[in-house]
């Protein structure tokens, strides 16, 4: 098959559908999809439309023309990331001969450690959105579960219980067991008590026109909450590492919180513990935030 020309355009669906059979998270696909296709339509404005004639000189001129537009070493090492990703995909599928992304060298960058809110601050942000009850309680479910915005946005009704969450598997991880303690309950329920009854869809968090919430949603609205509190430089993602943080610094369990989190690897909760100080005697229950 590597001897049969083959349309970068066809390429990049077949690593796309491969992914898909992989059971790669729906993010992970977008995310290669859309490095990969802006490979492509690079390509085909060298008129380069088939797979094999993409050298590594012109990938190469593909990161130049990225960081020309201003993209930061942390965005073309990902796209570079991307890029041998789907080279090897097409090597070991035998669709090319030859991998022009193997030697592609990854930009040099600094590794930021995770944004932690402070306490006026994830304050001011609950302040903020006080008044939307149905951000409200989203915002209230990533500070006192540490939910990821995925398992916000598929939440459904059944999932809620009067003491805990239940959350399904998704995107290849599995099942488990939040626990809801009194806050985040009570802004769920007053959530629930205005969401619309009449509607079909069985999603906890849904639009006027009871489709699910999407996460570009939920991120849009939580960012525009941060500009009003006056929060910088901060992202949805920063509420859950505001979560893990804080019960580590107030002695929670490392294995409690990994369990939890969701984490696969002990080691991904381990690198908080270079986040705090002082921390307190450990203890096997969660507190509020």
């Amino acid at each position: 098959m590597a001897n049969e020309p083959m349309p970068v355009i066809d390429a990049q669906h077949k690593f796309v559908d491969f992914l898909k059979k992989q059971g790669k998270s729906t993010s992970t696909i977008l995310g290669y999809g859309k490095d990969i296709n802006q490979m492509v339509e690079f390509a085909l404005k060298l008129n380069l439309k088939n797979i094999g004639e993409i050298e590594e000189e012109h990938l190469k001129k593909f990161l130049v023309d990225l960081k020309s537009k201003n993209y930061t070493a942390k965005s073309v090492s990902r796209k570079i990331n991307s890029l041998k990703t789907f080279y090897r995909f097409l090597e070991t599928s035998h669709f090319i001969s030859k991998n022009s992304a193997g030697k592609l060298e990854y930009p040099k960058y600094e590794n930021k450690p995770p944004r932690v809110l402070v306490p006026l601050e994830y304050r001011a942000l609950r302040d903020a959105a006080r008044d939307d009850m149905r951000i409200y309680a989203i915002i209230e479910l990533f500070l006192q579960t540490g939910l990821r915005i995925s398992e916000v946005a598929n939440l459904r009704l059944v999932d809620i219980h009067e003491d805990s969450i239940s959350i399904r598997s998704l995107e290849g991880r599995g099942e488990r067991e939040i626990p809801l303690n009194k806050p985040a309950h009570i802004a769920l329920q007053n959530y629930l008590n205005i969401r619309p009854k009449d509607l079909a869809s069985d999603y906890v968090f849904i639009t006027k026109n009871g489709k699910p919430l999407l996460i570009r949603n939920i991120r849009n609205s939580i960012d525009r909450y941060f500009r009003v509190a006056g929060i910088k430089e901060a992202k949805v993602n920063d509420l859950r590492h505001t979560w893990i943080a804080h019960h580590l610094q107030n002695g929670t369990s490392l294995l409690l919180v990994n369990k939890i989190a969701g984490h696969k690897r002990l080691s991904t909760t381990e690198r908080y513990l270079e986040l705090i100080k002082n921390q307190k005697e450990e203890k096997t229950k969660l507190e509020e935030l």
